[in-house]
């Protein structure tokens, strides 16, 4: 029942699923039942063997305090369908609804990882070879350096086994590339990454500090930071794309008959270039860490996001990502507590 336009936006979403994601086995729509039957059945898949429908009687809306919402809506779509990944019912949750319940629910109901301090949410941005993966983005702004540690072996799992990134390149967000360069916080952090890394206990290449032109314009892979930092990141990163499409498309409008010619035959390249940059794309972010897989698409997001979302989620789930993960960090943490973190 989360998005922008749910809950017709997730039904046209479960309609590419059922078509397109042949791994699936059963897909859950959890929400109103009355209201989600009639709207399966007018799209044809409300007989669907793999489509199963389960009530839940309240919403979560997008003006609400997510950590209240949790607490205070036991029965809401959000809370029912992280319950369900909890319980074994289902391998993961995808909402599009209110990003801080998604946080807080997943949070609170799945717990952590064991080796895990703080999850963090993945946020992949088109770059020169495909998506560099940064974290946090937005669910710990107050972060530690050894939490930094922790997102940067979560995002490099997601790269090598999501991706295909064999020896992800994982940088440290700074603002500036030498060992000297940056705040307390983040020279802290690529201290205990290099000390792992000088060690062997690291699962990809540590390529020290990176700045923000390093995101598009290297074969970067993976950029931590903290969730405050990383949110702002995003946003502006999300706010310039918009920037520029509008920029784009006012000064072909305003132009010559030559402008409008030119835009003609431009349009391939242009429509390539808007599905490169769409979050849609992508799908959704997922939390990392906590103890299930749980991706958070975005509000406006259609159809296609939510087949991607989908496509991300059974990616992590087959490739048993937080399998690794703990697997990972149960060699690094003994090393953390030794360098007194």
């Amino acid at each position: 029942m989360g998005g922008d336009d749910a809950p017709r936006i997730n039904i046209e979403g479960a309609v590419e699923v059922l078509s397109k994601l042949d791994s699936l086995t059963k897909l859950f729509l959890v929400g109103d039942e009355d209201t989600l039957k009639k709207q399966c059945d007018a799209a044809g898949i409300g007989s669907n063997p793999k489509l199963e429908i389960v009530h839940a009687p309240e919403v979560v809306e997008m003006c609400e305090s997510g950590l209240a919402a949790v607490r205070q809506k036991r029965n809401s779509s959000m809370s029912i369908s992280v319950d369900m990944v909890k319980k074994g019912d289902a391998d993961a949750v995808i909402s599009a609804g209110n990003t801080g319940a998604a946080v807080a629910a997943s949070t609170i109901k799945l717990r952590l990882l064991e080796g895990v301090e703080r999850a963090g949410i993945v946020s992949p941005l088109p770059s020169i070879h495909g998506y560099v993966l940064v974290s946090d983005t937005g669910a710990n702004p107050d972060a530690k350096p050894s939490h930094l540690v922790g997102y940067a072996v979560m995002s490099a799992m997601m790269a090598r086994y999501v991706y295909n990134r064999p020896n992800p390149n994982v940088g440290v967000m700074s603002n500036g590339t030498e060992d000297c360069k940056g705040s307390e916080f983040s020279l802290k952090t690529y201290a205990l990454l290099r000390a792992l890394a000088d060690r062997e206990l690291l699962p990809f290449n540590f390529l020290g500090n990176c700045e923000g032109h390093d995101l598009f314009e290297t074969e970067l892979d993976v950029a931590v930071t903290d969730g405050f930092t990383g949110n702002i990141l995003l946003k502006s990163v999300e706010a310039v794309a918009k920037a520029y499409t509008n920029w784009i498309k006012a000064g072909i409008m305003g132009g010559s008959a030559m402008s409008k010619l030119g835009a003609l035959c431009m349009r391939p390249v242009f429509k390539g270039l808007k599905e490169r940059m769409s979050a849609d794309a992508i799908g959704g972010c997922p939390l990392m860490g906590v103890n299930g897989v749980s991706v958070i698409a975005h509000g406006s997001a259609n159809a296609t996001a939510i087949l991607n979302a989908c496509r991300m989620a059974a990616g992590m789930v087959r490739n048993s990502v937080n399998d690794r993960i703990i697997e990972t960090m149960a060699k690094i943490n003994p090393v953390l507590k030794e360098l007194d973190v």
